[in-house]
């Protein structure tokens, strides 16, 4: 084996921009996203997957208070666990259908320690969910409590708190899954926020960063690699200007730097910069932000950004 590698996969991957996340649609995303992983796993290394589920957990958010007039609406982190269910079972049978019979392919319902404290549950900031006109949106803000705001300039969008991953209950039974030669898929949506009160375990409604979930997976894991995918194959400098230009090597410091910079926006790379950095920091070897067509070229130094701890960026 070439090692082990952590693969945040974005709750987007399966639903595309246009799409309205119909059965077809989503079975035919998942089977495009593990496409990516065969190429991987033909390669002989361990596959970790993470996902995250900012569009299913918000639509199903948005179903539930619609009906509840007839249903009593669920706490955010049940639907933080149904969606685990659900993306989990599409990526599993997708991978199933492409890897035939050589990974088992192993879903683990994972809960993620937070802290009730946390300064996010003052400050929500993770976008869930569908995108609402102005009208709409003021609308809900006031009759659901909801916090609304502009996301990234392609709508507005509610928020919710999104605190730091602190530990994950199962780690145990996922490293040894991933020791036996599994394909595990875990920490769906950044995992099922929960909390300790005295010898009780309590759900804690939010939804937490996918990558960041990922990093701390990755961490505990002594993995090898963490492969962050997006919808872009590289990470850029002065994104979204005349002077971009993608970056494809920089250490742990360059990035620090042009974090400090400002180049690396909260609502867009910033998390998965923030978690290549932490990863970095507590062991890693590398990190890999690319598209999923590139996921294995990246992670062998042919595409995307890669970052190391000790090597100069790299900028085309």
């Amino acid at each position: 084996m070439k090692g082990t590698v952590v693969i945040a996969l974005g709750g987007n991957a399966l639903i595309r921009p246009g799409q309205t996340g119909r059965l077809e649609e989503l079975m035919a995303n998942a089977l495009g996203m593990a496409e990516s992983v065969r190429d991987l796993v033909e390669s002989d290394w361990r596959v970790v997957l993470v996902h995250g589920n900012g569009p299913q957990v918000g639509n199903l958010a948005y179903q539930q208070e619609e009906s509840a007039a007839t249903l009593p609406p669920l706490p955010l982190f049940l639907l933080d666990a149904m969606t685990q269910g659900e993306i989990g079972s599409l990526l599993s049978l997708a991978l199933r259908s492409v890897l035939k019979g050589r990974r088992d392919v192993v879903t683990v319902l994972t809960h993620v320690v937070v802290d009730p404290g946390d300064d996010a549950f003052r400050h929500p900031t993770k976008p869930i969910g569908p995108f609402f006109e102005a009208a709409r949106a003021e609308e809900l803000a006031s009759a659901r409590g909801w916090t609304l705001v502009n996301d990234a300039g392609r709508g507005i969008r509610r928020v919710v708190a999104s605190p730091q991953p602190q530990s994950i209950v199962e780690i145990a039974s996922i490293r040894a899954l991933v020791a036996q030669g599994s394909l595990v898929i875990s920490c769906g949506g950044g995992g099922i926020p929960v909390a300790t009160t005295g010898d009780s375990w309590v759900g804690v409604d939010a939804v937490i960063d996918k990558d960041l979930a990922a990093e701390r997976l990755a961490s505990d894991l002594h993995a090898d690699a963490l492969a962050m995918v997006t919808e872009v194959s590289h990470v850029a400098l002065d994104w979204g200007t005349p002077r971009a230009r993608n970056i494809e090597e920089m250490s742990a410091s360059e990035a620090t730097a042009f974090a400090g910079q400002g180049q690396f926006p909260p609502g867009s790379m910033g998390p998965k910069v923030t978690a290549g950095l932490r990863f970095l920091r507590r062991g890693g070897g590398l990190v890999v932000i690319t598209s999923p067509d590139h996921l294995r070229e990246a992670i062998e130094g042919r595409h995307g950004t890669r970052m190391v701890r000790d090597r100069s960026v790299a900028v085309a």
